[in-house]
């Protein structure tokens, strides 16, 4: 085997990625402290054609040169957008009949490997603060909650790999509707 070059990858301009159709899943995130969690959420979003993220509260927004260090030029591929309050993001999105989700662990939470989405539904994956996670009122307003199964003994796991693992996991399930 050898390893690809990075001109063998077929990459996407930015250009490209903005006409490109998207994966249905948007992204939200509260509250994140991490400017390099914020980042990698961006990368992962870009290498899966997320339709959207959107920063709420103290999330902090590109341009930012730490951000940067993680997101590597995905800020300007996938877009984006700051409020300040989850909870008039998840309203509107649920009034446009985006499907919510809080990424949590909850009584009654779905384990993502039971999760199935639905074909021709888009969803909003509400990620939380790295200390508290997704605030109450957030996980009240969602329309369900995906609990990542862990095993060990710490049972947390970092935001922006949370994100990876569900968004790898709705966007397979997606791909094979």
């Amino acid at each position: 085997m050898r390893k690809l070059e990075n001109s063998e990858l077929e990459r996407k301009s930015v250009e490209d990625f903005k006409q490109a159709e998207k994966t249905p899943i948007i992204i939200v995130l509260d509250d994140i402290r991490s400017l390099h969690n914020i980042g990698s959420v961006f990368r992962t979003s870009d290498a899966f054609l997320i339709e959207k993220i959107y920063l709420c509260g103290i999330t902090a927004t590109p341009p930012n040169k730490e951000i940067h260090k993680t997101a590597l030029g995905a800020t300007e591929t996938v877009a984006w957008e700051h409020n300040k309050s989850v909870v008039e993001v998840i309203e509107n999105l649920k009034k446009e009949g985006t499907s919510v989700y809080a990424i949590e662990q909850v009584e009654n939470a779905i384990f993502l490997d039971d999760f199935k989405p639905e074909k021709e539904k888009k969803y909003a994956l509400v990620f939380g603060n790295e200390v508290f996670g997704v605030s109450q009122e957030a996980i009240n307003l969602s329309d369900g909650v995906i609990e990542i199964p862990q095993l060990g003994s710490k049972h947390s796991l970092n935001i922006s790999v949370s994100t990876g693992i569900v968004v790898w996991d709705l966007f397979q399930k997606i791909n094979t509707l």
